[in-house]
Formats: structure tokens, C-alpha cells, sequence
């Protein structure tokens, strides 16, 4: 079996950076992803990207697919990893199609949303549902819009909308919200937000895009104009394919200033670590650390 000197898990901004500065540095690897772009596919319109006032998160993938043409890397998509094992020295990965083996490992798997599960949410991705209220409150200015989660999350998402949107509803299941009172009694003060305890979406409706949602309260079925939602139910880190190194309590791997985790050899980057602020252009950022020290510890240790 051919040793690699690197792979990388994931094709997303993390990913795609990493292998860019792999490439540069003439290093021997591959890339193992499920597709090119990850949640970046799914983002609106972005105008927090440096370079670009205003970009969608498919034309900034066209962009990264013609940047990775001019170094000829080797992508194999539609090849999900299923595990990282030790192998003596190196490493073996699992995969959909076969087994690789190599030096060094580059984990930029990202996250995934936890999800409603209600009719309607699969049809308006990306035509107003958003899982990140840092990256898309600012196109529904003037809008009224819901917020679907009373945790943390959902709560930072409302403070955000309130100065943007014309209307915010806070969709929470439980009887109260959780966490921060202090950030608690500034949401109730807040005079565009309605704040809605003991209440579930159940369907979500509209033509092109969303106009509109069915909530459950008690026994009743009420309809709300909103033109976006925002699902602030929490993360799941796409940690779960190795598991001989350090991970937080929320399934993160924890890295330190250099993408190194606790195993060596094995580093990640992007929204899969403990990094603080899940972002594209902080992804990069990651993902170009870490390409430098897979390279650095190829070389030098």
C-alpha cells in the first residue's frame, strides 16, 4: 500500500486551504471528502469575506474550484472516511471505497446543524432557512424573521436580528429559556422580539422562497409570516472518525496554536476544533496552519 506524506479529511474551506499550501510546498498527498465546498455550499450570500463586498457561498466555491485547478491536487470526492486508525508509525484510513495509509493526517471535517425535522425544512435550505446567524442576519434587514432554539446560540442570534430585523419571534420548546439571565431580561426588553416558550415549529411553508411558518402551542396550530429562520439549535462536530486523541465536551478536537492535536502527527483545523468563532475566512486561516505544520513535521521532527 502507497504511504502518503499527508491526507486531508474534508473539502471545505479548511481543506481546500490546507491543500493548497500542501501543494505549494510539493508535498505527496491526497484529499478524501464527500464534496467540495462543505457548509459553505449552504451559505446565502456573504459580505463578511475579505476581497469580496458581496459573494454567495456557490460562487465563492467556483472561485476554490478554479484556485485548486492551477496545482493539479488530487480530490477524490464522493469518498467519505470512515475511520482513522494507528498503524505502527503512520496511520490508516478507512474509507467508502478502500483503505489509504499516511504520514500525517489533516482533520478539516467541519460540523453539522442539528436540524428541525419539519416539512419544509429540506425544500427551503438556502431560500431562507440559515444556520448561522453570523453569516446571514444581515440580508433580512427589515424582515420579520424566527429564531428556533431559547439556548446560548438562539439567544446571541436574536441580539443580532433585533438591531436588523423589523421583527424577531424566539421559538423555544421549553417552558423557559436557558443560560445567561442577564442576556435573558435584554431579550425581553427588546420591543421587535416576541419571545414564544412552549412552542415548536411543525412545518414550514412558502413558493420560491419562505413565507411562512406552522407552530404547535398546547393544542393549538397558528400560522407566522416570517420570511427567514434561523435554526440556532447547537452544532455537532464530524469528530467521530478517530478516536485516540483529545476532544472537548462538546466532541471538538482540541488543538493548539500550530493545529497539532494530542497525538502527533495528526492535526485538524476549521469548524471540527475547539477554535474559537466557526467562520469561512478563520477556517482558512486554520487550514493553512495546519497545512505548514504537516509539512514542518514531516521535515523536522
Amino acid at each position: 500500500m502507497r504511504t502518503y506524506e499527508l491526507i486531508i479529511v474534508g473539502a471545505g474551506p479548511a481543506g481546500i486551504t490546507a491543500g493548497i499550501y500542501a501543494a505549494r510546498k510539493g508535498m505527496d498527498f491526497i484529499t478524501l471528502t464527500g464534496d467540495i465546498g462543505g457548509r459553505t455550499l449552504f451559505s446565502w450570500d456573504m459580505e463578511n469575506y475579505v476581497g469580496y463586498q458581496f459573494v454567495t457561498g456557490k460562487e465563492l466555491v467556483d472561485k476554490v474550484k478554479d484556485h485548486i485547478k492551477e496545482f493539479n491536487m488530487d480530490i477524490r470526492e464522493n469518498e467519505q472516511v470512515r475511520e482513522i486508525l494507528k498503524n505502527q508509525k503512520n496511520f490508516r484510513l478507512t474509507t467508502s471505497k478502500g483503505e489509504y495509509e499516511a504520514k500525517t493526517v489533516i482533520i478539516a471535517t467541519g460540523r453539522e446543524p442539528k436540524t428541525l425535522n419539519v416539512k419544509g425544512e429540506d425544500k427551503f435550505q438556502n431560500k431562507g432557512i440559515t444556520y448561522c446567524a453570523t453569516c446571514d442576519a444581515p440580508l433580512f434587514r427589515d424582515k420579520s424573521v424566527a429564531v428556533v432554539g431559547g439556548g446560548n446560540s438562539g439567544k446571541h442570534a436574536v441580539l443580532q436580528l433585533a438591531r436588523i430585523a423589523k421583527k424577531t419571534y424566539l421559538i423555544e420548546i421549553k417552558k423557559d429559556l436557558t443560560g445567561d439571565s442577564v442576556v435573558v431580561e435584554k431579550i425581553k426588553n427588546l420591543d421587535n422580539v416576541e419571545i414564544l416558550t412552549e412552542t415548536q415549529i411543525v412545518e414550514i411553508y412558502g413558493d420560491l422562497l419562505v413565507k411562512g411558518i406552522k407552530i404547535k402551542r398546547g393544542e393549538e396550530i397558528q400560522s407566522l409570516d416570517v420570511e427567514g429562520i434561523f435554526v440556532e439549535m447547537g452544532f455537532v462536530p464530524k469528530s467521530g472518525i478517530i478516536n485516540f486523541i483529545d476532544k472537548n465536551k462538546d466532541g471538538e478536537i482540541i488543538v493548539d496554536c500550530k493545529n497539532q492535536t494530542s497525538y502527533p502527527g495528526i492535526f485538524a483545523a476549521g469548524d471540527v476544533t475547539n477554535v474559537f468563532a466557526k467562520q469561512v475566512i478563520i477556517s482558512c486561516g486554520e487550514g493553512a496552519k495546519a497545512g505548514l505544520s504537516a509539512f514542518e513535521y514531516i521535515n523536522y521532527v
